[in-house]
């Protein structure tokens, strides 16, 4: 993989950037490790996407989460000393090797579902779809079939798929009214719940419970979220049931006028309270610190985004009434500090959502956005309307 990207960026792009020589292997690992001034969707988006790809090719050859973890860090580190002429950088490191796994997973698990649900063969267009999700995996699916003593990846059932198409209205006038929404567009949103807690199964493995959600427009991707839980154990039954552990979170949020991403461990829980038959509520809370780069309208380093440690926090609420209606609540709140410790700079982001969706036959439905991106080099406020199809476990209540 790294031999073809290292090709492409020869033909395609900066030739001295990839004409790598045993001179400049050597002079990248006795050198420093830097902060690059690439642009802002190249070291937050696509060298998590690459660092997926590496996690992706070792899941499919039948390693574990952790090896595969491992391999990703160590695949991601020789890219960086020996598939480029540019010094190696800190910050790719960290988008590569650690936010590459915590996106990798949860593409090789819908991946592998698309693969393992099938009745009678893959097919087609599920095979087509394993390979959209992760290349690795499909790829290898396809050459080989599943590798030797591999245990199945989908010990627990997914909770919730959504998949919407609409129209969505910004605003980024300080007043946030209705009467300032402009610009529209069209949207695509996908998101996913896997292994929501309860019915009984225990979440043994890293990822056994994870979150993924994309959102892309007219201008491109726009949003990706990831987490999912590393460790920790289950708890309650029957009525109220959940998880708590430790978290790992990738977040990445583009739109022009607000553009932050974060990597991130959190510790917190996950859990389904049913209130009576009819209702269900569903919660996560997470409190952790990543490392995070964030548009700040100041110059660093030829970037007008910077880097910084980050605490942060997540909370998610979610009210299902039966199998026709959800009320859906999220709030991300980021601190990012200066990347050097004692440093005075900092920013503050805010994401908040809400979304209502109703079903209006079988699987289809329709569903209503309000987000409210805050931040002090810009504000953002975005409506929408979607259409909705939900997957076969409706609104994610797990009974």
């Amino acid at each position: 993989m790294d031999a073809a990207v290292n090709l492409a960026g020869r033909l395609m792009l900066e030739p001295a950037t990839y004409e790598v020589t045993p001179a400049s292997i050597r002079r990248n690992l006795r050198g420093p490790w830097v902060f690059d001034d690439d642009p802002f969707e190249i070291n937050q988006f696509l060298h998590p996407y690459q660092g997926a790809m590496y996690h992706g090719i070792a899941r499919s050859n039948g390693l574990g989460y952790w090896p595969s973890m491992a391999y990703t860090f160590t695949a991601s580190a020789l890219w960086e000393i020996a598939g480029e002429t540019t010094p190696p950088s800190r910050n790719d490191q960290i988008a590569s090797g650690i936010a590459g796994s915590f996106l990798g997973e949860p593409l090789f698990r819908i991946s592998r579902l698309l693969l393992d649900r099938a009745d009678h063969g893959a097919g087609v267009w599920r095979t087509l779809g394993s390979m959209l999700a992760s290349p690795p995996t499909g790829l290898n699916h396809i050459l080989f079939g599943d590798p030797a003593g591999s245990l199945p990846t989908d010990a627990v059932p997914f909770s919730d798929i959504r998949v919407q198409f609409g129209a969505t209205a910004t605003s980024t006038d300080p007043s946030r009214s209705l009467s300032s929404l402009a610009a529209n567009r069209p949207d695509l949103a996908l998101s996913m719940d896997h292994g929501y807690p309860g019915n009984g199964y225990r979440h043994e493995r890293p990822f056994d419970y994870f979150r993924i959600e994309s959102r892309l427009s007219a201008d491109g991707l726009e949003q990706l979220a990831s987490r999912g839980q590393l460790a920790g154990t289950d708890y309650g039954a029957g009525r109220l049931s959940g998880i708590w552990g430790l978290y790992g979170t990738y977040d990445y949020f583009a739109p022009e006028d607000v553009q932050f991403s974060s990597t991130a461990l959190s510790v917190g829980t996950t859990l389904q309270a049913r209130v009576v038959e009819s209702i269900v509520v569903q919660s996560s809370g997470l409190v952790g610190a990543g490392y995070a780069a964030v548009r700040s309208g100041r110059q660093t380093d030829g970037r007008d985004y910077q880097y910084g440690i980050a605490p942060q926090a997540l909370a998610n609420l979610r009210v299902i009434t039966g199998r026709r209606a959800a009320l859906d609540l999220t709030a991300r709140e980021y601190f990012v500090g200066d990347r050097r410790f004692g440093g005075d700079e900092h920013d503050r982001v805010f994401v908040g959502a809400a979304s209502f969706a109703v079903r209006v036959y079988r699987q289809h439905g329709i569903g209503l956005l309000y987000q409210l991106a805050d931040h002090g080099a810009g504000d953002r406020a975005t409506v929408g309307v979607f259409y909705t199809f939900l997957g076969s476990g409706g609104f994610g209540a797990v009974r």
